[in-house]
């Protein structure tokens, strides 16, 4: 059933009052907020429909309404303006560093300050590939691995090995490794290649195991996620997000350095779209975080390279606010990074 006007404009009063004041909106505060020339008896009608059809709940019997997830996802997709005003960044949120690290952090402090809600940004995600790998033998039963990954990025990995070797061996696998593995990214190692390079290494193809496989992990995890937090506690500010334990779980989820790359991979990855995604209660897919909203945005590097800006607040947010000042904020990184604008992008 599609919402006549008259149902959008109530709702939206509803939204918009429950906004503002976190208490569930009546008929009397209706009649009071919107245009329409009804009286609160045949608002009362409208909202006792809207409420049947899923829009709103009331928490208590005696109490007034306030929305649901459904409510909040068609004002989101179908009531919710863009602000009028341009919401700036504060210029200090984009002050010259010298390091994307520094850059990133800034960004999530100062988010997390202008909103009042909890803030998170990842590293541009690079396709990491290899770019040397430095065998030595450090005894008879052990090799120390070096291997350098785009973004000069360093892994050391210890690799134990059966079978003595001699300089020469060890000379020949670096040769070997470095054929197959130079330029390549973790997707691109293939069993193929695996075959081709077993192959070569002949006797040794047992040893060559050892070290692919302490290769194979070390890039694996130059490649995990570097993410920036800001503006947990911020949280704490929202009683209705659940009581004490369920924010003190919530607040553990957003610490959890695994618990947020979950949240990211399967929200903005799995989408495959960029800009301006909203994720509403139970469509997050992280259980301690069904309480709340996620609103996130892309930037991009000017080869190729993305990262994201995720804010995380109750399911009251203001959404108009956030969504404005991340569509700004994505227009002015992607600027800098274009321009160059002393920001060292390198990992070293």
């Amino acid at each position: 059933m599609e919402l006549d006007e008259r149902k959008k404009k109530i709702l939206k009063a509803v939204i918009a009052n429950y906004l503002e004041t976190g208490e569930p909106v009546g008929s009397r505060t209706i009649s009071k907020y919107t245009d329409l020339d009804l009286s609160s008896a045949t608002i009362r009608n409208e909202m006792a429909d809207l409420e049947e059809l899923g829009y709103i709940y009331s928490p208590h019997p005696s109490a007034g309404r306030v929305p649901t997830d459904k409510g909040y996802r068609f004002y989101v997709d179908n009531l919710m303006e863009e602000k009028e005003e341009i919401e700036e960044v504060k210029s200090t949120l984009l002050e010259r560093v010298d390091r994307m690290e520094l850059m990133l952090k800034q960004v999530a402090k100062v988010l997390a300050y202008n909103t009042n809600y909890a803030t998170m940004v990842t590293a541009p995600n690079y396709r990491k590939t290899v770019k040397f790998i430095q065998l030595s033998q450090v005894d008879l039963d052990n090799l120390l691995a070096v291997i350098v990954v785009e973004g000069n990025i360093i892994k050391n990995q210890m690799i134990p090995v059966n079978v003595p070797l001699d300089n020469e061996d060890v000379l020949k696998f670096n040769i070997l490794l470095n054929t197959f593995l130079q330029g390549a990214a973790l997707e691109d190692i293939n069993l193929e290649m695996i075959q081709a390079m077993k192959k070569q290494a002949g006797e040794y193809d047992v040893i060559l195991e050892h070290i692919f496989q302490g290769i194979v992990e070390a890039i694996h995890e130059a490649n995990e996620l570097e993410i920036y937090t800001s503006g947990a506690t911020n949280i704490l500010k929202y009683p209705e997000i659940g009581d004490i334990s369920k924010t003190s779980e919530l607040l553990e989820a957003f610490e959890n350095k695994n618990e947020l790359t979950n949240l990211l991979e399967k929200t903005v990855n799995n989408d495959g779209e960029e800009g301006i995604q909203v994720y509403i209660g139970d469509e997050t897919p992280v259980q301690n975080m069904k309480d709340c909203s996620l609103v996130t945005a892309t930037y991009k590097m000017p080869e190729g390279a993305t990262g994201t800006i995720g804010i995380i607040g109750p399911k009251r947010m203001d959404y108009k606010k956030v969504v404005s000042t991340l569509k700004n904020l994505t227009i002015e990184l992607d600027d800098i990074f274009k321009k160059g604008k002393g920001v060292n992008t390198d990992g070293d």
